[in-house]
């Protein structure tokens, strides 16, 4: 079998790579206590301003609506996201972070950032400005894609 080219490997490789830190990543947060569900959500939570609905946090996590609420009872029961009815609809609920959250997104973000300098040891500031330019495009043709509802293949096979 013919060496895939660059095109072909490169899903494999972006794939590989986003498990492989995330997976880095969860080791280091698991000593203290904290899944990847769960900083996962605080960070998105962080991120993503005061009023995020339970449906929008689901969708930024990448979860389904049911998967986050288990997540979310357990980061509310430990006093670290309030939840609240949404204006004008008894049914949404938007999560917030609370004030004792605070220390524990310091510590992801310094466990982040400690990774961060390690994976990218070696990697000029050129090098990674043209990485993040092209995976900018990608994520904008990848969305594109999604927008317009198509999978981006008309044979009934997932593209890697």
């Amino acid at each position: 079998m013919a060496t895939p080219s660059r095109q072909e490997s490169l899903g494999i490789l972006i794939g590989q790579v986003a498990r492989r830190w995330r997976s880095r990543l969860d080791r280091r947060l698991e000593a203290f206590g904290l899944t990847e569900a769960r900083w996962l959500t605080l960070i998105q939570l962080a991120r993503g301003g005061s009023s995020l609905t339970q449906k929008d946090l689901a969708a930024r996590v990448g979860v389904e609506a049911a998967t986050l609420v288990r997540t979310l009872d357990r980061l509310e029961e430990e006093g670290l996201v309030v939840r609240r009815e949404a204006g004008g609809d008894r049914r949404a609920k938007t999560v917030h972070l609370s004030d004792r959250a605070a220390p524990v997104l310091h510590l992801i973000e310094e466990t982040a950032a400690a990774l961060r300098t390690e994976v990218l040891a070696g990697v000029s500031e050129a090098e990674l400005e043209a990485c993040h330019a092209v995976i900018e495009r990608i994520a904008a043709n990848l969305a594109a894609d999604h927008q317009a509802g198509g999978s981006g293949r008309s044979d009934g096979h997932r593209a890697a």
